[in-house]
């Protein structure tokens, strides 16, 4: 389902009664005056009920509003935290209709048994218990019918509220609502794509499998569409009633589920966006079964490698680097952020950290005061970080309910451990070293273009009819393509120095040398190509 963000006068048309409803909701809740400066915001409460009384995709919107602790009030995230992911449920001759137009054949050929009682009911589907031909016990996930159509005219109107309110009141305008619906038309979208979904069960599969104590249900491929997805049956019981019945089981749980947040993080650039317990299962031999992968996020590897630098900074104190990493992670319009500012909240925030004890630390809380102080100063937050924000503080809510007492920023450090020992392990080295390669090759092959580029212009005698900026910026990347080269040239000797004392097996000081050598040529280089790729990036902007 492609949801559009982008009216025109024929979709205004079509969403005009909607639009007047919500108006009239909005303006019955004193919202409207509220933002005309004549009376006060609504209660939090009050603001909770407005979205319920809106329908499923305002429901949604305030659910996504809760994660943006950076724009509201916390009396208000805790309150838009309370909205009900439930309806009342579909009736089984609806979901019989569903299910037998998308998968093309009669529920009785499709499924052995189905039950009319759902398992669940939630805004978007609801999920029954059933039986294949074959004997294989399976789960349900069935869409409610005609979400499409309305959603799309929920958010075809949204755009014009938020564009009509930002021509109104200006003080809006400094919130970035517009990108805040596009990005909630795009995560809603993957949300009822029930193939999105499949993909991503699949990718989790692959990622955690060597992932001890954890079970993730397969998908039934041939009885699942964009609408219906049928998934293997996980016979468990929610995590939080298991713990009461089975206290001594959770130091061992929890450090699979840090355990599966981490490496799905670092590794493979995934992570499940609502770990909480209706979501987390023991089955019965102990083992965990994670369910519902419609909410889930992607880390490039560019910010995978900057939130490693932004915990190894945070870690260290030291709050100059952080501020750097933080910044690699959302690049765009980094020219426009007040970045002496940032950094003195930035080392308030570190400091905070250092001064607690560890046992009390929360990366969730550690990454909220990031996203504020980012806020605040002008950074434009990529929408997965704050998704990533709110599956660590999810994840660590759970685990304090769970079990008080365990050391969570234990099992955080060990697991960090492990992924650095795998990080830096020969054969990671290895392909590190062939990829960084190709990067340096390309940056060799376009030095000597840029260089001849610069030196046209000087024999030209273009430099005397240029304003004084072009010269600067001229004799900036002349300067910039030196410093690319000889960082470039210094790295690559360090890796095939170092790769060479490694693979001459010496042991002793020589090994050691060997992988210091290799482990800095290579984030020398990356660090050089980072550069290389975000002055591109911005210089094509420029362009454009």
């Amino acid at each position: 389902m492609a949801v559009m963000i982008d009216p025109d006068k024929s979709s205004l048309l079509r969403a005009a009664p909607r639009l007047l409803q919500i108006v009239r909701v909005l303006i019955r809740h004193k919202f409207v005056n509220a933002l005309a400066g004549k009376g006060h915001w609504p209660s939090p409460k009050e603001v909770r009920e407005t979205f319920e009384e809106l329908g499923l995709t305002f429901l949604k919107f305030g659910q996504v509003l809760a994660m943006r602790r950076d724009l509201l009030p916390g009396a208000y995230i805790d309150e838009l935290e309370l909205l009900q992911d439930q309806l009342p449920a579909l009736g089984i001759d609806a979901v019989q209709a569903t299910v037998e137009a998308e998968l093309g054949a009669p529920m009785a050929k499709l499924f052995a048994s189905f039950s009319e009682t759902p398992l669940a009911a939630a805004t978007i589907a609801q999920v029954h218990e059933a039986t294949m031909h074959n004997g294989r016990h399976v789960a349900v996930k069935v869409q409610r019918p005609g979400l499409e159509a309305m959603i799309a005219t929920d958010i075809g109107a949204l755009a014009y509220l938020v564009a009509l309110g930002e021509s109104l009141f200006p003080r809006l305008r400094s919130l970035d609502l517009p990108v805040l619906v596009s990005e909630f038309a795009n995560s809603l979208n993957r949300e009822t794509d029930f193939q999105h979904e499949a993909r991503s069960i699949v990718l989790f599969r692959t990622a955690l499998a060597d992932v001890p104590d954890l079970w993730i249900p397969d998908v039934v491929a041939e009885r699942s569409t964009a609408s219906v997805l049928t998934m293997e049956f996980s016979a468990g019981e929610r995590v939080d009633l298991y713990a009461g019945e089975h206290p001594e089981a959770m130091p061992r749980l929890i450090n699979t589920l840090v355990r599966l947040m981490l490496q799905t993080i670092f590794e493979e650039g995934l992570f499940h966006a609502d770990p909480h317990p209706g979501n987390v299962l023991v089955l019965p031999d102990g083992r965990l079964s994670l369910l519902d992968f419609g909410m889930t996020g992607e880390l490039d590897e560019q910010m995978r490698d900057s939130l490693t630098l932004l915990l190894e900074a945070v870690v260290k104190g030291d709050a100059r680097a952080a501020t750097e990493a933080y910044l690699e992670m959302a690049p765009q319009g980094s020219e426009k952020v007040h970045r002496a500012a940032l950094l003195v909240d930035i080392k308030a925030v570190v400091y905070e950290i250092h001064r607690s004890d560890l046992a009390d630390v929360s990366i969730g809380d550690a990454f909220d005061s990031l996203l504020r102080a980012g806020s605040r100063h002008g950074v434009h937050n990529p929408g997965e970080f704050f998704l990533l924000t709110r599956a660590f503080v999810i994840l660590e809510s759970m685990i304090r309910q769970l079990d008080p007492d365990h050391n969570y920023m234990g099992s955080f450090r060990e697991e960090i451990s492990r992924l650095t020992a795998k990080h830096f392990s020969l054969e990671r080295i290895k392909e590190k070293t062939t990829r960084l390669g190709r990067e340096l090759e390309r940056l060799l092959s376009d030095a000597p273009g840029d260089m001849r580029r610069v030196l046209r212009r000087i024999a030209e005698g273009n430099l005397g009819r240029v304003q004084a900026p072009a010269v600067e910026a001229l004799g900036g990347r002349l300067s910039r393509i030196l410093e690319r080269l000889i960082g470039a040239i210094v790295n690559a000797a360090l890796v095939i120095g170092g790769s060479m004392l490694v693979h001459a097996r010496l042991g002793g000081w020589l090994q050691i040398l060997g992988e210091v050598m290799v482990i800095s040529g290579i984030f020398g280089t990356l660090l050089v190509c980072i550069g290389a790729l975000r002055h591109d990036r911005g210089r094509g902007l420029g362009r454009r």
